[in-house]
């Protein structure tokens, strides 16, 4: 069986915040491990997450909810050909390793994958996984002649699969995969191309299998309400073994406040992102909160064909204007650390000797002098309100504008919500048609994103920004099966960003959640992702 997929633009929905890590024993620290006395020794109860946002549509790619949206529900209900091991440490960031495949080869041409499927793998229908379930959510995803096809899916799944040129089974153990162009990451990118079972899109048809969702994952679909709330169950065959819960419930929880007081009642047992000013008190009360530094960026992507921000100094000036590490100690009470260059430091392509923009708001003068513009002048930037890795958006927004202020940088903070703000910006354009945009992304746990926010073609809204060299990196870096030779390209990419300065650098997050003293088992990876599989509720 053999289908083609058609070419088609990259349509992006940006991972939430684009972005979502040292796991803690009752405090935040920096070497990770292991959540709860008794580590990973019971068994058994409902874990209550509360998130930041909208939950996602749980149609596999569909999505919507950023990271934190597939974290919590997309990739407990789905997996892909490989997957992120999770539990594999806590200092490093995670591997990707086989899921429904167990390894995979690349031809001499670069281009022709082929995967080895796992055997005796079940979908949570009890129907079997197989070389044809691959095919026919490629297609899905791929062939506008599929009767499942829609281009809702097809622009979610151009992300991840729009590399794909055709695809084909060659036995009932084996598909044959072949990219558009040599493509190094593709088993990083197959971690979210997620497969369902075709049986159950058969019967619930397209438009309402998000209504009864049907994966490999380690948890079943029981109920939801859509946006706000998702109850799965653990998936007692699970290929790797049954999740140590019993239920998975996770609430959208927007408000920072009302997932701490949802917490302290007992009506969730586990909140993404606590607000930092309650991270004390909430261990005084036994919580633990648990981070690790991770991929992440806080930051402000500047509108680079506009004057002033077109002009490089100016760009400059308004990085060395800010008070990166005021933001992360005291506005964010160590939750953050703060950000002198483009590439998050925990990751392979940070450059310790790269950390460029100190606090220095005369150098900042001294340089808007040199662009012409020693008075300063007014612009503005859309912030969302809330939405996955933001942190605290409209505080952070607000330190940084004040800080600018100090160098005669006036900013107009315009908030909307997350949803609109990368509604837009899929689109080509900035909500509420400001000169900025503040958000939050990753840039290399999924490399397959990179272009789409430094790289000149993007059709997602990036600024204009446009470096050749950039440009020419990331096609020699991404083609390189090497992971090593891809990251030192990378490394030489992100210090051009970073001189060249199209962002205002702000604060790398490390990922804070608060659990309650009943949780236990979570190791908290360097990764957006978890496994969820270890934790148990007593």
């Amino acid at each position: 069986m053999t289908r083609t997929a058609r070419t088609r633009s990259r349509a992006v929905a940006l991972p939430a915040a684009v972005a979502l890590l040292a796991a803690a024993a009752g405090c935040a620290g920096s070497g990770g491990g292991t959540t709860g006395a008794g580590g990973g020794d019971g068994r058994g109860g409902t874990l209550v997450i509360g998130a930041t946002g909208k939950l996602p549509n749980t149609d596999t790619v569909i999505g919507g909810a950023g990271f934190e949206g597939k974290r919590l529900v997309s990739f407990q209900l789905y997996e892909g050909l490989t997957r992120y091991e999770l539990l594999q440490g806590t200092d490093k960031p995670p591997a990707v390793t086989g899921a429904l495949a167990t390894d995979w080869q690349v031809a001499a041409d670069r281009r022709t994958w082929t995967f080895t499927l796992r055997k005796g793998v079940k979908f949570q229908d009890g129907t079997p996984f197989d070389a044809d379930a691959v095919v026919f959510n490629l297609a899905r995803y791929l062939d506008k002649g599929s009767p499942e096809y829609t281009d809702a899916l097809g622009a979610a799944a151009a992300e991840y699969a729009g590399d794909i040129a055709s695809y084909r089974t060659t036995d009932a153990d084996h598909v044959e995969l072949v990219t558009k162009e040599p493509n190094g990451h593709f088993p990083e990118d197959l971690a979210h191309v997620l497969i369902a079972s075709p049986t159950a899109v058969r019967k619930s048809g397209t438009a309402n299998f998000a209504q009864h969702p049907v994966g490999t994952g380690p948890f079943s679909f029981v109920s939801q309400t859509e946006g706000q709330q998702v109850e799965l169950a653990a998936n007692k065959d699970y290929w790797r073994g049954a999740p140590k819960l019993d239920r998975l419930v996770v609430k959208a929880l927007p408000d920072a406040a009302a997932r701490t007081a949802a917490l302290r009642s007992g009506g969730v047992n586990w909140i993404e992102y606590p607000n930092p000013d309650d991270i004390d008190s909430l261990k005084a009360d036994g919580v633990t909160i648990a981070t690790n530094s991770y991929d992440h960026l806080w930051y402000w992507i500047l509108d680079t064909s506009k004057a002033p921000w077109n002009n490089p100094l100016v760009r400059k000036a308004a990085n060395y204007a800010i008070d990166r590490k005021a933001i992360a100690d005291k506005l964010l009470h160590g939750t953050a650390d703060p950000a002198f260059q483009a590439a998050p430091r925990a990751t392979a392509a940070y450059d310790p000797a790269g950390d460029v923009y100190s606090y220095d708001p005369a150098k900042a003068k001294q340089l808007l002098a040199e662009a012409g513009v020693p008075n300063g002048f007014a612009t503005s930037v859309t912030v969302p309100t809330g939405g996955s890795g933001n942190l605290l958006p409209v505080p952070i927004a607000e330190a940084v504008q004040r800080d600018l202020a100090a160098v005669g940088i006036k900013a107009e903070l315009r908030t909307t919500d997350w949803t609109t703000l990368i509604g837009a910006e899929a689109k080509g354009q900035v909500a509420l048609g400001s000169d900025a945009v503040a958000q939050s992304t990753t840039l290399f746990q999924s490399e397959a994103l990179l272009p789409l926010f430094i790289g000149s073609k993007s059709p997602f809204w990036t600024g204009h920004y446009a470096n050749p060299q950039v440009d020419e990196l990331l096609a020699g870096s991404a083609a390189d099966a090497d992971q090593a030779a891809r990251q030192a390209g990378y490394r030489k990419a992100l210090t051009l960003v970073t001189q060249d300065a199209p962002w205002l650098f702000v604060v790398n997050d490390r990922n804070p959640r608060a659990l309650s003293p009943k949780v236990h088992g979570l190791v908290q990876p360097r990764s957006w992702f978890l496994d969820l599989t270890t934790v148990w509720v007593r």
